[in-house]
């Protein structure tokens, strides 16, 4: 009995843009790299209470992640053929999604701005990345990657590292909890985050130090 030909499905070419070329290119090197997760639940009551006048909460996340990456710049760094290369200037990126795929524009010099020059760069990056605006330079020199998919109600997910960098924070959206606080039984605003690190630059107790400050200071309420 003859075999019935099977038509190939009808589909359509999607030429890859010059900054999803680059993107595509660095999660291929991610794969690469031996990376390990570590996942925190943050309270997120005083990072909540420093939103308004255009700040958001992925603002707030930028400043304290940037300061906190400005103490101990164990993972504000690159890995390159063998070599950790940690930086003084602390440069965040940001996973941003639009209708033409993932891109990361980068805030820099993050820990020296205000919560509202955050505001404002994030916006202006954003305007740019969704009007296609977005230029090369624009994408290029993060020291450190923010991925926050709060917004599309994600409790929690895990990040692909965006190499040289050798950390990346993934964070998911803030939830009620009824949790024990110092002892006492209390609703509390918590979110789930994940930081994936490279283990040739960074060792568990160091991730989980960079955790603990960060976390710290989300609950703090303030960025020193």
């Amino acid at each position: 009995m003859a075999k019935t030909a099977i038509a190939e499905p009808v589909g359509r070419e999607i030429p890859l843009g010059r900054t999803a070329k680059l993107m595509a290119r660095a999660m291929s090197a991610a794969w690469q790299a031996p990376m390990f997760d570590i996942v925190v639940e943050m309270d997120m009551a005083g990072a909540l209470a420093r939103r308004g006048d255009g700040v958001t909460v992925t603002d707030v996340l930028i400043s304290d992640v940037a300061r906190t990456l400005k103490e101990d710049a164990t993972l504000n760094a690159h890995f390159r053929d063998d070599t950790v290369i940690r930086y003084d200037e602390v440069n965040i990126g940001l996973a941003v999604a639009s209708d033409r795929g993932l891109t990361v524009p980068v805030i820099r010099g993050a820990d020296t701005l205000s919560l509202s020059e955050i505001a404002e760069t994030r916006r202006s990056l954003v305007d740019k990345v969704r009007a296609g605006r977005i230029a090369i330079a624009d994408v290029t020199g993060a020291t450190f990657t923010i991925s926050n998919l709060g917004m599309f109600d994600v409790t929690q997910f895990t990040a692909i590292l965006n190499p040289p960098q050798v950390g990346i924070l993934a964070v998911g959206r803030t939830n009620h909890r009824y949790v024990w606080n110092d002892g006492t039984p209390d609703w509390r605003q918590i979110a789930e985050m994940t930081l994936t690190s490279d283990h040739r630059a960074v060792d568990g107790t160091g991730a989980a130090g960079f955790m603990a400050r960060l976390r710290d200071r989300l609950q703090r309420g303030g960025p020193d």
